[in-house]
C-alpha cells in the first residue's frame, strides 16, 4: 500500500501510515509479519495507540432477508501512547498469528472470487479513531484442506460459489462467530441426482473437521432433500486416505439408498472401505440443520491452473481483482474509511 493521511483525526498536515506485510500469503495458524510505518506531518501529534484487525464479509439472515457487513474476527494491540514529532518516521513491526478457522480466499493458487480478508490499520488519537490501512490478506487451504479439495477435484466437481456465513455449527467446536461455505456444481456422475455439494472447514491446530451438505434432486413422486456428513481428517495421517475414493464411495451410497436421505442414511467412520482409517474420527452420519439459508452465486474469479484435476476444478472462471471489487464493497472506500 502506500501512506494515507490521517485526515479525521488530525485534520490537514496531520501524519500518514502506510502497513507493509513481508508477505500477504499465508495460512491458517501462520503469522502475519511486516510492519506498520508512520511518517510525522507539519506538527508533532499525540498518538493514542495502534491496532490491527483481520477483517471479512460476513452474511447475516434476519427473518426474510440477508445483509452482508464487514466484521473482523481478529485483534493485535501494537502500541501504545507515544509522540509523533513533525517529520519523522516511526516503524513499529508486528507478528499477527491468524485465526485457524479464517475463511480461505485462495485455492490452487488463485484467488476465490466474492472472498476476501483485509488487514485493517486502526490509529487512534484523543478517542478517535482513523483506520488508517487496509492490506489485503490471501488465506490458502491447509495441506489437509487442499487433499479434500484436492479430491473433489478430481471426482470432476467445480465451483459455484463461496460465502462467509453467521452462526454456528452443531456438533462442531468453532471458535469464530462465523463459518465459510463451498459450493459446487455436481460431476457429471452425479449429474441430474446432485443439485450441488457444500464444504464447510472448521480447522484446530491437531485437525481439521469437514462439514458437506448434499442437496439431492428431487424426483416425480418425491421432493428433494439435504443431507449433512461430519467427518475429522487429523494432520499427522491425513495422506493415508484416498479421500476422493472416501466421498466417491459415500455419495454412491447415499444416493443408491432408498432411505439415503433421511436418519437412516449409510454411516462412514472410524475404519471405512474407503481407504483405511486416514485419521478422520468416527463420526459417521450426522444430522447437522445447520444451515438457514444458502447464497447461489454465479462463480468465483478464478483462472486456468496447471496440474491436471485443479484446471477442470476452476474451470470457467474469470478471474479478477477481487480485493478490489469486494474489498471497496465491504471496507469502505479509498480513503481510509472501512466502516
Amino acid at each position: 500500500m502506500v501512506f494515507r493521511k490521517l485526515m479525521h483525526a488530525f485534520g490537514a498536515g496531520g501524519p500518514s501510515v502506510d502497513t507493509v506485510l513481508e508477505r500477504s500469503d499465508c495460512r491458517p495458524g501462520e503469522l502475519l509479519q511486516g510492519q506498520v510505518r508512520l511518517r510525522g506531518g507539519e506538527r508533532t501529534v499525540m498518538i493514542e495507540r495502534i491496532e490491527l484487525g483481520l477483517v471479512t464479509r460476513v452474511e447475516f439472515e434476519g427473518g426474510d432477508h440477508e445483509q452482508a457487513g464487514g466484521v473482523e474476527f481478529a485483534r493485535l494491540p501494537l502500541s501504545g501512547g507515544f509522540e509523533l514529532p513533525a517529520g519523522t518516521d516511526r516503524s513499529i513491526p508486528f507478528q499477527f498469528p491468524v485465526p485457524w478457522e479464517a475463511p480461505v480466499t485462495a485455492v490452487f493458487g488463485q484467488p476465490l472470487r466474492g472472498m476476501a480478508v483485509g488487514l485493517r490499520t486502526e490509529v487512534g488519537v484523543a478517542k478517535a479513531i482513523d483506520a488508517g490501512d487496509l492490506d489485503p490478506v490471501a488465506i490458502h487451504p491447509l495441506p489437509a484442506q487442499e487433499l479434500f479439495l484436492d479430491a473433489v477435484a478430481r471426482l470432476g466437481f467445480t465451483f459455484r460459489g463461496a460465502d462467509v456465513e453467521y452462526g454456528q455449527l452443531r456438533g462442531v467446536a468453532q471458535q469464530l462467530p462465523f463459518y465459510q461455505e463451498i459450493e459446487f456444481f455436481p460431476a457429471p456422475q452425479y449429474a441430474g441426482r446432485l443439485n450441488e455439494l457444500e464444504l464447510t472447514f472448521v480447522a484446530n491446530p491437531y485437525a481439521v473437521d469437514v462439514v458437506l451438505e448434499v442437496d439431492k434432486r428431487g424426483g416425480l413422486f418425491s421432493g428433494g432433500a439435504d443431507t449433512f456428513h461430519h467427518l475429522r481428517i487429523d494432520y499427522a495421517t491425513a495422506g493415508q486416505t484416498d479421500w476422493a475414493a472416501y466421498l466417491d464411495g459415500w455419495l454412491q451410497q447415499l444416493l443408491a439408498n432408498a432411505g439415503g436421505f433421511g436418519h437412516g442414511a449409510p454411516a462412514f467412520g472410524g475404519h471405512g472401505a474407503f481407504g483405511g482409517h486416514g485419521g478422520y474420527a468416527g463420526h459417521g452420519y450426522q444430522q447437522y440443520g445447520h444451515h438457514g439459508h444458502r447464497r447461489h452465486r454465479g462463480g468465483m474469479g478464478m483462472g486456468a491452473v496447471a496440474g491436471g484435476a485443479a484446471a477442470g476444478f476452476l474451470g470457467g472462471m474469470v478471474a479478477g481483482e477481487v480485493f478490489d471489487e469486494v474489498g471497496e464493497e465491504v471496507f469502505g472506500d479509498d480513503d481510509g474509511d472501512f466502516f
